[in-house]
């Protein structure tokens, strides 16, 4: 066995800096995260080895998408390489015993200066080996924004609290109880509880129309007896709505309509707060399935409402369950994808029960699809990318209101942007709004970012993909993973490289790579997060939409798809208004005579397109 001899104040710790002194981007005090230290491996100030490299402090970053302050905080970051165990000889330096006994450093000009002093101790080989293996320990939360462990892991501002200890291990595989000792969920872990509460009640802060009529109809209880299962997106936002809907009567449970998009601290919140949530960040394919029935095949339960986001759910219960359509009261839909499949359904005479298409209601479509979209965008390409807009080339496919959000951002920050569209009227819009309206293969192999907003299945194409240029970034901003045809890309002459969580290089045989967002799903909701007011109207008009299919009197809905009522989206809309002191002129009896309206509204009808 080997032995080497190594001086303690090698070992020793450079003074620990706290995240405070982090720029907010980087240690975000607004999660009401508490500070945390990191320790870095430093040589002592003239005793270490004249060659080792320096202290982390003195080193200029590494370029690369790794670098910043997040990647010098990394585990990777944080190892030094160990200075030489044993002084090695120098021809200009003879090394002379003190004469007090310390060690003394003669030049060759005869000038002798001491050394400083250092307790020598005995390691071995072996353990020295094992000690420089030990990942440096930053805290539960990883800052790092280079390959993480999993490929659940989040480095955004929506980040799971998770432990990496239990990582590898399945919610499925797991016992877990919340405080009241219930076992009736399957998140990634219940500890997690407190952080998801935290960032359940900031988001209840900018959602003021879910908590006016969280007050207003509390007392009334206007969903007593309905039993909701719901398919969504969970998220704080996603909490709060349903611990509105909880709080006037409803009785929920709930799975994700997303494999990426669940924040795994607020499903532990809602789980510990007694709602039965199935589902995690990184959920596979087979998961995804499970959760759902989990949802809707238990003993003793059943749904008499449906909330659901992509149709998933629906297609479940049809498929699986049939005979429970006797009785569930209505369908609630918030999707273009979701809402295709219900007037399939319906265009088929295979829709049981009434439905309401939320989507096309006009607080959703001008707010959530436009508004949402337009500043999501950018926050997601930029926390996976590092990109900067300023002349890219772009492409978005489709020039409805995710679209335009889209196109609107991206020209605002200096990109050059082409629209495909295969819809006339919205093609002239694009053309009026200043875009180039091409076709794909006609900018394919110039265009920096590629974005597919439109809803439909293989818009991109593997023929498209071969002849991207390198480095072009691919992602989608429509529900479904069905626009970009990454099946294609999963064969043997492929190699994928995963470069962040949620960003991968698919590498061709010639050395050319593209980048690949999400694995195609949502970018905004996998890879960053939405603002949240917009969600608050959103989510207002679902309950909204709940509580009138859930009262409406027996022959006022026949087994069809429905628009939400007009009267109800502007009433969504005045919730709002009052966050901006914002002040609507009345009309007069006169003017309200003239036009023909209500004085209350509405005010447009049914069938006019904002």
């Amino acid at each position: 066995m080997s032995v080497q001899v190594v001086s303690a104040a090698a070992a020793a710790k450079v003074p620990e800096v706290d995240l405070k002194d982090l720029s907010p981007s980087e240690a975000e005090p607004q999660l009401g995260l508490s500070s945390a230290s990191v320790g870095a491996m430093a040589p002592p100030a003239g005793g270490g080895d004249p060659e080792a490299p320096a202290p982390a402090a003195e080193r200029p970053p590494a370029p690369g998408p790794g670098s910043g302050p997040a990647a010098a905080l990394s585990p990777a970051a944080g190892k030094v390489p160990q200075a030489s165990a044993m002084k090695r000889s120098d021809p200009h330096h003879q090394h002379q015993r003190h004469r007090d006994g310390g060690e003394a450093l003669v030049s060759p000009d005869g000038t002798v200066t001491e050394a400083p002093r250092t307790v020598k101790k005995i390691q071995f080989a072996d353990q020295k080996q094992e000690f420089n293996k030990r990942p440096t320990k930053i805290g539960r939360r990883s800052l790092s924004r280079s390959i993480s462990q999993s490929s659940t892991d989040s480095y955004s501002s929506a980040a799971s609290y998770t432990d990496s200890s239990d990582d590898e291990t399945s919610p499925r595989d797991k016992q877990q109880k919340n405080s009241k000792g219930s076992s009736d969920f399957c998140v990634k872990n219940i500890k997690q509880a407190e952080f998801g509460r935290r960032e359940i009640e900031i988001a209840e802060q900018e959602m003021p129309a879910l908590m006016a009529l969280r007050k207003r109809a509390q007392g009334e209880k206007p969903l007593a007896g309905a039993k909701i299962v719901g398919c969504t997106h969970i998220t704080a936002q996603t909490a709060v709505l349903m611990e509105t809907l909880g709080a006037l009567g409803a009785q929920c449970r709930w799975a994700a309509c997303n494999i990426y998009s669940t924040l795994n601290e607020v499903a532990a919140a809602l789980a510990e707060s007694g709602f039965p949530v199935f589902a995690w960040k990184g959920e596979s394919e087979d998961d995804f399935w499970w959760c759902i029935d989990r949802c809707v095949n238990v003993e003793g339960w059943q749904p008499n409402m449906i909330l659901d986001d992509g149709g998933d759910l629906t297609h479940w219960i049809y498929k699986k369950y049939p005979n429970m359509f006797k009785k569930i009261k209505g369908i609630v839909e918030e999707s273009v994808t979701g809402v295709h499949r219900l007037y399939q359904l319906s265009k088929a005479g295979k829709l049981c029960v009434p439905a309401m298409n939320v989507n096309d209601s006009v607080t959703k479509q001008k707010f959530d699809n436009l508004y949402c979209c337009r500043e999501s965008i950018l926050d997601g390409l930029k926390r996976t990318t590092d990109m900067m807009f300023g002349g890219k080339q772009v492409v978005v496919c489709g020039y409805g209101e995710v679209g335009k959000g889209c196109c609107a951002a991206l020209k605002a920050m200096g990109s050059i942007v082409y629209v495909t569209e295969i819809d006339p009227i919205c093609a002239l819009q694009a053309c009026m709004d200043g875009f180039r309206l091409v076709k794909l293969n006609e900018v394919i192999r110039q265009v920096d970012i590629v974005i597919t907003c439109t809803g439909n299945k293989n818009v991109v194409t593997r023929e498209h993909l071969d002849r991207m240029k390198n480095s072009c970034i691919v992602c989608n901003m429509g529900h479904s993973n069905t626009e970009i045809d990454v099946a294609s890309l999963r064969t043997p002459e492929l190699t994928w490289e995963r470069v962040r969580s949620q960003v991968d290089h698919v590498i061709w045989p010639d050395g050319k790579r593209i980048v690949l967002l999400a694995e195609g799903r949502l970018l905004n909701l996998s890879c960053s997060t939405v603002p949240t007011f917009v969600l608050s109207i959103t989510a207002t008009t679902q309950a909204l939409a709940l509580i009138e299919l859930y009262n409406a009197p027996e022959g006022r809905y026949k087994q069809d798809v429905y628009l939400l009522p007009k009267k109800m989206d502007e009433y969504v809309a005045s919730l709002h208004l009052p966050t901006f002191d914002a002040h609507l002129t009345e009309l007069t009896d006169e003017q309200a005579k003239y036009l023909g309206l209500n004085k209350n509204g509405p005010f447009k009808p049914n069938y006019y397109r904002y």
